[in-house]
């Protein structure tokens, strides 16, 4: 991806998070334009306290609550996914990334994000067996490096 590329997805995820707010008659102040910006440009998986430290290095008077009733906000709008990943506070990442799961590694708490064709694949003919069709799905894989 260019770094056009990456600006233009970025100001379009920016829009789509600023029109959830203004749905929901929620005003766009310079506090919540700035978790909008941290949001818009997250790349991993922050949680509430993280995107508030990024959020206060644009302007620090933004508060951890109104981290909090933006994210509620952005959450019920279906602009932001929250991930409850066992044993961790909840992180949260736009909604508009192509599907993907999760490898939370145990010893660190870094989350990886991966696809592959053949779990979705497998995972759809195992539905199908038993009658069904995947509509969503999650999967997480907590796992830690192999040694040697």
């Amino acid at each position: 991806m260019t770094t056009r590329d990456s600006e233009s997805l970025i100001e379009g995820r920016a829009r789509e998070l600023e029109e959830a707010l203004r749905e929901k008659g929620v005003r766009i102040t310079r506090q919540r334009a700035a978790l909008i910006e941290v949001l818009s440009r997250a790349e991993d998986h922050p949680d509430a306290n993280e995107l508030h430290r990024r959020a206060q290095d644009l302007d620090a008077s933004v508060s951890l609550s109104t981290v909090y009733r933006t994210l509620s906000v952005l959450e019920q709008q279906n602009v932001v996914h929250r991930h409850a990943f066992e044993g961790a506070p909840a992180r949260f990442e736009p909604a508009d990334a192509p599907h993907h799961d999760h490898i939370i590694d145990i010893e660190t708490g870094d989350v990886l994000e991966f696809h592959d064709e053949r779990i979705e694949k497998l995972q759809a003919e195992i539905a199908e067996e038993l009658g069904y069709e995947v509509v969503r799905h999650r999967l997480e894989l907590y796992c830690r490096k192999r040694k040697g």
